[in-house]
């Protein structure tokens, strides 16, 4: 498990920012009216949830990166949002309190070991969710892990940093391993090189389904690439929208 220490410095750089928009577009058009209260699990750098406070909803953010949240906490004071954003792991969502909404954005549910920690963490969104709540997260599709990501590779120059993202394929079926290093530019002009893993692995569409429906979610719904369409052979994320009765 990466230690996101230095990913948090440079985060925001790599992200594509135009995806905020569409998880959030996505969001608002599944989200069941007149339910405001919402987590985001693995909310990261905090800004799908500044996003989300910003369209009406009462958010708290959850990350297990203390770097993370910092800069989470910072973005919401800087956008005039009240965001509660606490320290802690999807897989024990026990003093978090209940919420309307859950949703777990950018492949997050993918870094999870094994299946048996992914149908864990649905578990825990259930026990978390009001009645008629609902959970939303997205996932790497099969043909992502299988044919797009081995091999691929993807360079940035900054001002102040560098960064060489390589990823290749695991062991583990629909699995990779993405390679980061990062040269980070210090107070006296100097470059210093971190690296760190990432270690990612998606499950068939069927999997997903079973593990919901074992955690007690009904009525799942599944969408392709940010858009109201079934998943298709090169698809390339799915979202699953998942209600609680």
């Amino acid at each position: 498990m990466a230690t996101y220490e230095t990913f948090a410095r440079v985060y925001d750089s790599i992200m594509d920012d135009s995806l905020y928009d569409k998880w959030t577009d996505f969001s608002l058009r599944h989200f069941p009216k007149h339910k405001k209260k919402l987590l985001e699990l693995a909310c990261g750098t905090g800004i799908q949830s500044v996003r989300f406070a910003q369209a009406g909803f009462e958010v708290t953010g959850l990350d297990l990166s203390a770097d993370m949240l910092e800069l989470a906490k910072k973005r919401a004071s800087s956008a005039h949002q009240k965001i509660a954003f606490l320290q802690g792991n999807m897989l024990d969502l026990s003093n978090v309190g209940s919420f309307d909404l859950v949703t777990c954005y950018s492949d997050s549910i993918c870094y999870m070991q094994d299946e048996v920690e992914v149908g864990d963490v649905f578990g825990e969104v259930y026990n978390c969710l009001n009645e008629g709540g609902v959970f939303i997260f997205d996932v790497h599709s099969t043909y992502q892990t299988d044919e797009v990501f081995p091999g691929y590779s993807y360079h940035e120059n900054a001002e102040d940093f560098a960064m060489v993202w390589d990823t290749y394929a695991d062991e583990a079926p629909h699995s990779v391993v993405h390679e980061l290093t990062f040269f980070i530019q210090d107070d006296d002009g100097r470059f210093t090189r971190f690296d760190e893993i990432h270690e990612e692995r998606t499950y068939e569409i069927l999997t997903y389904d079973i593990l919901l429906e074992q955690a007690g979610f009904t009525d799942v719904k599944v969408y392709a690439d940010f858009e109201d369409k079934e998943p298709q052979e090169q698809s390339a994320r799915w979202f699953f929208v998942a209600k609680k009765p």
